[in-house]
């Protein structure tokens, strides 16, 4: 089964690749390597903002990490001349938690996203990972995730 076929089943569209918002690239590829910038939390109604553990709660960041993975494949799929199955599997994640200063549980956000990836993607979605904690995020979103992916 295609990973667009499986994304298809779990109702998920890959939007366009979101444009970059300052001087960078969305991606470069490297050989088999792509490197996509972060993407941050957004949705139809734009960024998902907030600070876990102030106003915000551990299910709402993993939501808004989800929306982070979904825009990381929309990035490897362009990088990939639109055919999302060129991609092997997901090498690493960097994700970046907007959250107070008591606030731990950053892999339980992140796991909205490794989780999404892993269902989305099989084996194919499993990654070696960071999850931090940042004291704010560009326009306040909630989430933000830079990934490392290999290619055919």
């Amino acid at each position: 089964m295609s990973f667009e076929s499986r994304l298809a089943d779990l109702g998920v569209t890959l939007p366009d690749a979101p444009a970059p918002a300052a001087n960078y690239v969305p991606f470069v590829v490297t050989g088999n390597t792509v490197y996509v910038s972060g993407q941050i939390s957004m949705d139809a109604d734009g960024p998902i903002l907030g600070k876990l553990g102030d106003g915000m709660d551990v299910p709402a960041g993993a939501a808004a990490a989800r929306t982070c993975a979904i825009a990381l494949l929309a990035q490897v799929k362009a990088a990939c001349g639109g055919d999302l199955d060129r991609l092997e599997r997901v090498v690493k994640l960097t994700g970046f938690v907007n959250s107070t200063l008591d606030f731990t549980d950053q892999p339980k956000v992140i796991n909205g996203a490794s989780d999404f990836l892993v269902e989305a993607l099989g084996d194919a979605g499993r990654h070696a990972r960071s999850a931090v904690s940042a004291a704010a995020l560009p326009l306040g979103v909630a989430v933000e995730i830079e990934g490392i992916f290999q290619i055919k």
